[in-house]
């Protein structure tokens, strides 16, 4: 009890610290505070399902992996959607770590950000239905959320940015857009397909941040990001189903290469420490990352290269089922000042429901 006390007091300073650096200053000031505080993830204990607290599981993919997801995604595009995703860029970077923000604040988001394949006996889609409505029957609701929504998530989002470029809605359709992004790049961490999503299960805590903020942190600049155009998915399910069963294929070797090379190094070798902006932090050694990175052999940047393309892919065939409306036309509509201000309000108020949450049963 006092450990969940503690570790709840943790994330709320973190996120505090987080969302008002966020309001306040641009999006390289937000990167460096996001690096100064990435936590390390302590061992994470099962929270009571009560649609809020369900995993205690910390960011996923790491923020700044999150934005330039996003980011790089607009450059996939075809040239009628161009100039209005260009013209927006900075808010779909900036915003592609909503739901992750709304995350302990938000009843029933936790669950959309990962799923625990090995919870069930069976994956095959007679077992396991793609369609969230089949699956709710044979499951019943709170056994989904429990052990993850990703990828029915992705087909409900997927939804919901047809449905705004079909009203229209600049608002909904960036901000659905941004959403839509984070939950894509989501369901391609091989991490967010297990219960053992920090190691915790095999002695591995802290892998989670360490594979999906750590080494981005430091290799992504190497990546070579050139996907190609943007195409249209005539499945998005399969499309879903199918990034979550090629994350998971990898899971094998983000906790095994890890093990191993731990067992090679020194305690004092594995971890460092680091001072940013003032701030002394533990974190994984340069060296034994730069193993671990080579050893996965290009998995991190496979793993993003395919969470740009499926962004890109998803977001052109949203515009495409809503029968292609003119963006350039929605290109020269600003933002007013009283809508940057409700979303502005809108995340204070998430900031808010953290430090008013009820108490675990």
């Amino acid at each position: 009890m006092l450990y969940q006390i503690y570790s709840r007091f943790i994330w709320l300073t973190y996120f505090s610290v987080l969302f008002y650096k966020s309001l306040s200053n641009g999006y390289a000031a937000q990167t460096e505070k996001i690096r100064e505080l990435a936590p390390t993830h302590s061992n994470e204990s099962r929270k009571s399902t009560n649609h809020l607290w369900v995993e205690d599981r910390g960011p996923v993919w790491g923020f700044y992996a999150h934005q330039q997801i996003n980011r790089l995604a607009v450059f996939t595009l075809p040239a009628e959607m161009m100039p209005f995703f260009k013209k927006h860029i900075q808010f779909l970077t900036d915003n592609a770590v909503n739901p992750d923000k709304r995350r302990y604040a938000v009843v029933g988001e936790a669950p959309r950000h990962f799923i625990d394949l090995d919870a069930y006996p069976d994956t095959s889609s007679t077992t396991l239905p793609r369609f969230y409505k089949q699956a709710t029957e044979r499951y019943g609701e709170d056994s989904l959320a429990l052990h993850g929504l990703v990828p029915w998530q992705i087909q409900l989002t997927k939804y919901h940015l047809t449905e705004a470029f079909k009203q229209r809605n600049i608002r909904r359709i960036l901000r659905v857009a941004a959403d839509l992004g984070h939950y894509i790049a989501d369901a391609n961490v091989p991490l967010h397909t297990t219960r053992n999503y920090n190691g915790q299960l095999t002695n591995q805590q802290g892998i989670h941040g360490f594979w999906e903020s750590r080494l981005p942190e430091l290799f992504s600049a190497e990546y070579d990001f050139l996907t190609g155009q943007a195409e249209y998915v005539y499945s998005p399910q399969k499309a879903a189903w199918r990034a979550v069963f090629n994350a998971n294929a990898a899971l094998d070797s983000v906790l095994r290469f890890e093990e191993q090379l731990t067992t090679e190094v020194s305690e004092s070798r594995k971890f460092g420490f680091e001072e940013r902006n003032g701030v002394t932090t533990k974190v994984y050694s340069s060296a034994f990352s730069q193993q671990y990175h080579e050893r996965l052999s290009g998995q991190i940047e496979r793993q993003m290269r395919a969470s740009v393309k499926m962004v890109g892919d998803f977001w052109y065939t949203c515009w495409v089922d809503a029968g292609q409306p003119d963006l350039r036309s929605l290109a020269k509509y600003d933002l007013t000042e009283q809508e940057r201000k409700e979303d502005d309000d809108e995340k204070k108020s998430w900031l808010k429901r953290l430090f008013s949450v009820r108490s675990e049963d």
